[in-house]
């Protein structure tokens, strides 16, 4: 009896084990790996919990757990700014959780009112402006940028763009659909050129002369500024950097952020990851090497984000982008955003 009694706890003993090194966690991301795997691979290093990581494009990744429903292997969804957060939610493809640790500590309006996505880092989009041809005392909001004075000055992205989206669903939530039409019909006619490129494409078109002003997420500056590309540098060095809105409601932000998957099979493992993320540890690498706000209040800055100084940011609740974000399309295509 004793003989058995010892081989049942030395089986139980192996179940457990083996349980604990088979724990794991699929993470589907949108986010670049050099962006999440340093701090993917310290999660393994202190809980032990293997991370399965698969990178692609945003909306890619999402019609991939849509075609894979039930059957999907991704735990955790992890894409940048609350539109496409909204679109994964409404596409039925997370699931609300409850966690003291990340109600405590991310901002209600940097998350799902209903749980089922968390903001990771918090991104503003600024105006910049280069240094030798542009007063910053001309400058005060978003909705100044429709004035006559900056006809044929202003670089920006393409309607296509998520983050232009968002900012215009922003506006909308702001003044109202009529007003964000009118400043959309407005903004157009002061293109220095049709919308191409990314954010740093935009930077390198004002420090070459083609506009005067810039839209973009600030985190591309601090990577242009900090990077080891020559031409980058020289050309963020010819902008700085405008904080729109501050007599108002502040200026836009959006974030990066997560949510478990409906099909989530390791759900306990992938809410400990999402925890990890949103610890002081972690935010402070987003800040140190991303360029990106820590979304967690109290996090140190990075010395770049602290030379840009403290800025007033809209508290609107980003999930409010992703509802107006069928409407900003639709405004946007009306006044010609190409």
């Amino acid at each position: 009896m004793n003989i058995r009694f010892k081989l049942a706890l030395f089986t139980t003993a192996l179940t457990l084990c083996s349980n604990a090194l088979a724990a794991e966690v699929n993470v589907y991301s949108a986010r670049k790996e050099a962006l999440i795997k340093p701090l993917l691979d310290q999660f393994t290093s202190e809980s032990g919990i293997k991370v399965n990581l698969v990178t692609g494009k945003a909306d890619a990744l999402l019609k991939r757990l849509q075609s894979e429903g039930a059957n999907s292997p991704a735990d955790l969804f992890i894409t940048v700014d609350a539109g496409r957060l909204h679109r994964a939610k409404e596409a039925d493809v997370l699931q609300p959780i409850s966690s003291e640790a990340l109600s405590a500590a991310i901002p209600e309006h940097f998350r799902d009112p209903e749980g089922y996505w968390h903001g990771l880092s918090v991104r503003a989009r600024v105006i910049t402006y280069v240094k030798d041809r542009v007063d910053p005392k001309q400058l005060s909001s978003y909705e100044a940028l429709a004035d006559p004075q900056w006809k044929g000055r202003i670089c920006i992205r393409g309607s296509g763009n998520i983050y232009n989206q968002s900012l215009v669903a922003s506006l909308i939530a702001t003044n109202g659909e009529a007003a964000a039409q009118q400043w959309a019909d407005g903004l157009v006619k002061n293109f220095a050129r049709d919308p191409k490129g990314g954010d740093r494409d935009q930077v390198k078109a004002a420090a070459a002369g083609v506009c005067d002003l810039a839209i973009l997420n600030t985190y591309y500056l601090g990577a242009m500024l900090n990077g080891k590309d020559e031409s980058e540098r020289a050309a963020a060095a010819k902008v700085a950097l405008f904080w729109p809105n501050q007599n108002g409601r502040g200026t836009h932000v959006n974030v990066s952020g997560a949510g478990v998957t409906r099909s989530a099979k390791n759900k306990e493992a992938a809410v400990k990851l999402l925890e990890f993320l949103a610890s002081e540890k972690s935010q402070g690498w987003y800040a140190s090497v991303n360029h990106e706000y820590p979304v967690r209040p109290g996090v140190e800055w990075s010395e770049t984000l602290t030379q840009w100084g403290t800025f007033k940011a809209d508290t609107l609740n980003l999930s409010v982008l992703g509802k107006n974000n069928p409407a900003a399309v639709r405004l946007m295509d009306r006044a010609g955003w190409k």
